[in-house]
């Protein structure tokens, strides 16, 4: 049944501004793509994502971003939203910006997989790449003992997943590898222990790797590719630990490209990236099968589409573009975050500890200083039609904090030029945010900095 509209809260758009409320009644445009304008919806309660769910609840994949990896409103809310999803709507599984083998371990005990923690805390709690915060957060922590409360009830086939897209665990995935197959198939081991032992001379500092490939003959390549092969051949029949150690090969594999082509610089090591999460992301939807539909979790920059910003000219993708290309639009929901001030969970240099950092005012001219002035304190944007505000076709300027920050930035980086309307389906609004609650686990240091910076 379709929610009935709050009518205290609803706002309708009205040329650059907005006007409030909705007359008592008013039919509650919720259904679908918004036919003209754009409706906003204030945010107290976790049912005043009504008018969102409805627009979301029948796409294959639902992205939902932030504009800082070091805010606690953001986490809150995206956990409010997506706890929506799964319950209300069936969505299978939530796939985070993060290491398979680390969210592996969340996923088995979420799921209450045989050998999995029964405090989903404690998997998270063994998070040790920098940024561990992103993941091993109080927030995070409260998100996946819910999930592993709602799993339980259900038959296993019914659970959902956690599951990490990202491609920079080289060494956990190799070592993934080498466990499963020592019980599996120990006649696999040599293609294994040929690509480890071409990446051994560089020790875990994986970018000298990538260093000495452009100069001799260093590349691993196709030692990497025979044990993908291998994996693969087993991956083809049924197991979780059989999929699970193809990914880890796929992550190998991944890495040993994204290295490779970060020493040259440009944009291939960012699309390596961005594709190997998405393809990732589409080996979950077919892991799952196919009625299956996904969450993802992940910074403005990979879910907003990259068409809708100046990556395009810079001749990059990103996972919002290349799942609207792969699903269709109509399939696909992309949801941006951002806010004007408050404080952030953020590094002052590239592998150093986390700091508690103020984020000043948004700067003059950007999205985020004009949805000051115009909206109130949360609130979430539904965009659609062609009636639209300039301020949502323009190109304007879109903050974006990544885990390296620093404030004095503002005046000149941090921004990424974006036609709002274009790059996301909707936005949550959020005026004032406050930093995240990282939890006190040893970090090491982190991989080197893509742009734009640790997002």
């Amino acid at each position: 049944m379709r929610p009935a509209c709050r009518d205290a809260n609803l706002l309708i758009t009205e040329g650059e501004g907005v006007r409030l409320p909705a007359p008592r009644g008013a039919v509650c445009r919720c259904g679908g793509r918004v036919a003209a304008g754009m409706l906003v919806q204030r945010l107290g309660a976790p049912s005043d994502f009504d008018p969102l769910l409805e627009r979301v609840r029948d796409a294959r994949v639902v992205m939902i971003g932030e504009s800082t990896h070091g805010s606690y409103d953001y986490y809150r809310l995206r956990e409010q939203l997506t706890r929506r999803l799964i319950a209300e709507c069936g969505f299978s599984f939530v796939a985070v910006e993060g290491d398979w083998p680390d969210c592996d371990r969340v996923h088995r005990s979420v799921t209450a997989a045989p050998g999995g923690a029964l405090e989903p805390q404690r998997a998270l709690d063994q998070f040790e790449r920098w940024p561990t915060w992103m993941w091993a957060n109080a927030e995070v922590a409260r998100f996946t003992r819910w999930l592993r409360a709602w799993n339980v009830e259900r038959p296993e086939d019914e659970r959902a997943g956690f599951h990490g897209l990202d491609v920079y665990s080289l060494w956990e995935s190799m070592q993934a590898i080498f466990d499963y197959l020592g019980e599996e198939d120990p006649t696999s081991l040599e293609a294994a222990q040929d690509a480890y032992r071409c990446f051994e001379p560089y020790g875990k500092r994986v970018e000298e790797y990538g260093a000495a490939s452009r100069f001799v003959s260093a590349r691993c390549e196709e030692e990497v590719v025979r044990l993908l092969a291998r994996i693969r051949e087993h991956a083809l029949s049924d197991g979780p630990d059989r999929f699970s150690a193809w990914q880890n090969a796929e992550v190998v594999a991944g890495a040993e490209r994204y290295y490779r082509a970060m020493v040259a610089g440009g944009p291939d090591s960012w699309n390596i990236r961005d594709t190997h999460m998405q393809d990732t992301l589409d080996r979950l939807l077919d892991r799952y099968g196919p009625d299956a539909r996904g969450i993802v979790w992940a910074h403005n920059t990979h879910v907003g589409d990259a068409r809708a910003t100046d990556m395009a000219a810079d001749g990059m993708v990103n996972i919002g573009q290349l799942a609207r290309e792969r699903h269709g639009d109509d399939d696909v929901a992309l949801i941006g975050f951002g806010s004007y001030r408050g404080t952030v969970i953020a590094a002052p240099r590239w592998g150093s500890p986390p700091e508690a950092l103020v984020v000043p005012p948004a700067r003059e001219g950007s999205i985020e200083r004009r949805l000051h002035e115009l909206m109130p304190e949360r609130a979430v944007l539904i965009f659609g039609g062609d009636d639209q505000p300039g301020w949502v076709t323009d190109t304007t300027d879109h903050r974006a904090i990544g885990v390296v920050y620093d404030p004095s930035f503002e005046s000149w980086g941090n921004y990424v030029p974006t036609r709002l309307g274009d790059r996301y389906d909707a936005f949550i609004w959020c005026d004032e945010t406050t930093a995240l609650h990282p939890l006190p686990v040893p970090a090491t240091p982190g991989e080197m900095e893509t742009y734009p910076a640790g997002v």
